[in-house]
């Protein structure tokens, strides 16, 4: 680990013990869990003097690590304070779910901003369930609770139909806006951008869900051998289901001889089963499409590119110039076909090879299970963890440097070139049209200076949680990348472009992803089949369509459900539904992590 990595570590102990005890829980927000906080008391110590010796001394203490140089982080500041002045002495709160990236910006950067503006800002957490409802309050009220929100751009859908959001475009016209913003920098801007060309969401941090391994014992010779007599091929990154699952046998019950390393049992899986609604974005955050269902979402001969599959996307709702039109097969969807039913089948068979306790953890209780040292590899891991695995005394070697590495994630038996490949959460600022119009500008001013190039790069170091092109390409990066197991790696990858958040096909995200765990949850009891599960979902978020068509909720781009003809026709047509394969178990792959990794510094992608 180097040096200059430990000394930025350790620099906001103090400022930072807030952010210290999230981070070993760090998704405790991104499934609902965690009560309110807020920045009432700075933990910062107040700067003194002038505001320009103030900035300068902020800069010193907390942005000294930015990709700009101290002359334009000053620059940037005082345009703040000037551009501040009109709403100076106001109150204005905002609100994000409560992961380290956010109580970074509430502990620190609410702080600095307070003081240089004179603006009282409140940077509020809660669990990303209590943001969504509140949200979701507001939209039906049309009342106030929060100037703004970061929040999910899984509900871009909604936010394109409706008439609620206040969109970023228009802020950028409408609204004092930083000279320096560079909109172009934000790597997820188009998940914040409807398919009408509106960008409706501005990206503050982003993480994806990828495949974790054990790297130390991926690269032990005696394991590699025993793997390779074993099945015939080498141990390494699984490209696809099939070498995933005879990785996670192989862990699980034959390496030694008996499951074991060192003595101690290990599990060649890890997951999560509660019923309990984080089960639902376990599902809608891509699981499907990394199955293989949906639509490609690029042509690899144009490298024409959408977010999502068009028509089919990996929710299994098909889209018609713009409308919704159907979620079951029989109307020409997806989510209850066989691509989707065989993820739904993997998901319940590969916990078998997982810590007996998994089935009955929710993702927050499943979230440390990794760092605790005994799991080999799991598929659907979130890069938000990278902060709590890499203080993990387990997950380091004597030196201080990781046993583990992140790669993309493989892919299921329907997955064809072009496909999804996997899920990018994109906590976004949010603003409502019906919002105080003052607090608005004002809220809008402090998400500008949290996404600014001035603090981005520190704030990118505390949560690793990336959203601006230039903080991953930084020279800091560069010089630390190996600290991080592949996130950066990935992030500079062209295969960056294949994870994505949910689309624009879902035109009611909050009442939709609320099905998927109660379906979902039953067939992990036991209660049913995935087949009936999955049919009940289908039928559930048609029923939601139906609903959302008959009050005519939407002006353009509203739902028009089709008709229901057999299903037969449907899977018989180019494209999304897929027929069921008669063997579902395709010749399992795998490759050399560190061939990998090479290929994405010399610009390559791994699926080539």
């Amino acid at each position: 680990m180097s040096t200059r990595t430990v000394r930025r570590r350790t620099q906001y102990v103090v400022a930072l013990s807030a952010v210290t005890t999230l981070a070993l829980s760090a998704c405790a927000g991104a499934t609902g869990g965690g009560e309110e906080t807020s920045s009432e008391e700075p933990a910062i110590e107040t700067a003194e003097g002038t505001v320009e010796e103030r900035a300068e001394q902020y800069i010193d203490q907390y942005f000294a690590d930015s990709v700009l140089t101290k002359e334009e982080q000053m620059e940037e500041l005082m345009w703040f304070v000037e551009a501040a002045e009109p709403y100076a002495g106001m109150d204005v709160s905002v609100l994000s779910e409560n992961i380290p990236t956010h109580a970074y910006e509430s502990e620190v950067l609410a702080a600095v901003f307070s003081d240089l503006t004179g603006i009282n800002l409140e940077h509020s957490l809660m669990g990303e369930g209590e943001v969504m409802e509140i949200i979701s309050t507001e939209i039906q009220t049309r009342t106030s609770v929060y100037d703004g929100y970061v929040n999910d751009t899984d509900s871009i859908g909604g936010h394109q139909r409706g008439d609620y959001i206040y969109p970023i475009s228009t802020l950028l016209e409408s609204s004092p806006t930083l000279p320096t913003l560079d909109i172009d920098d934000f790597i997820g801007l188009s998940f914040g951008t409807g398919s009408d060309g509106v960008i409706y969401q501005l990206p503050d941090q982003q993480f994806a869900n990828l495949y974790w391994f054990r790297y130390d014992w991926f690269n032990d010779e005696d394991i590699q051998q025993q793997f390779e007599e074993i099945y015939g091929y080498p141990l390494g990154v699984p490209v696809n289901w099939s070498a995933y699952e005879d990785i996670a046998v192989f862990f699980s019950t034959q390496v030694n001889g008996d499951g074991t390393i060192d003595g101690e049992e290990v599990f060649g899986h890890m997951d999560y089963g509660a019923k309990h609604f984080s089960l639902g974005w376990r599902f809608t955050d891509a699981w499907l499409s990394m199955a293989g269902n949906g639509d490609t979402v690029f042509d690899p001969e144009t490298d024409e590119r959408t977010p999502n599959g068009i028509p089919v996307d990996e929710w299994g709702i098909r889209v018609e110039n713009c409308s919704p039109v159907g979620s079951s097969v029989e109307r020409g969807g997806d989510t209850n076909a066989p691509a989707s039913v065989y993820a739904v089948e993997k998901y319940l068979e590969w916990f078998d090879y997982a810590p007996p306790e998994a089935q009955n953890l929710n993702f927050d209780e499943s979230a440390p299970v990794v760092g605790e040292g005994n799991v080999a590899q799991q598929m659907f891991w979130y890069t938000v963890f990278t902060r709590a695995t890499i203080d993990s005394p387990a997950m380091s070697d004597e030196n201080g440097d990781p046993v583990w590495r992140m790669a993309p994630s493989p892919h299921g038996a329907y997955w064809q070139d072009g496909h999804k490949l996997g899920y990018q959460d994109a906590g976004s600022w949010t603003f409502m049209n019906h919002a105080d119009e003052d607090k608005r500008d004002a809220a809008w001013l402090y998400a500008q200076f949290a996404t600014s190039k001035t603090v981005d790069l520190a704030k990118s170091i505390q949560g690793l949680t990336f959203a601006r092109d230039t903080t991953i390409n930084s020279d800091w990066f560069t010089e630390n990348a190996g600290d991080y197991g592949g996130l950066v790696e990935f992030y500079r990858s062209p295969d960056r472009v294949n994870w994505t958040p949910t689309g624009t096909n879902v035109p009611d995200y909050p009442s939709m992803s609320a099905e998927w765990w109660q379906a979902i949850g039953s067939a992990a009891a036991g209660e049913i089949t995935a087949q009936e599960a999955m049919d009940q979902l289908a039928t559930k978020q048609d029923e939601i369509m139906e609903r959302l068509e008959r009050g005519e909720v939407h002006d353009e781009c509203g739902v028009k459900l089709n008709e229901p003809r057999d299903a037969q026709y449907w899977l018989d047509q180019p494209g999304a539904p897929y027929p069921e394969l008669a063997n579902e178990r395709k010749t399992p792959e795998t490759v050399p992590y560190d061939e990998l990794v090479s290929g994405w510094f010399e610009g390559n992608s791994y699926l080539d």
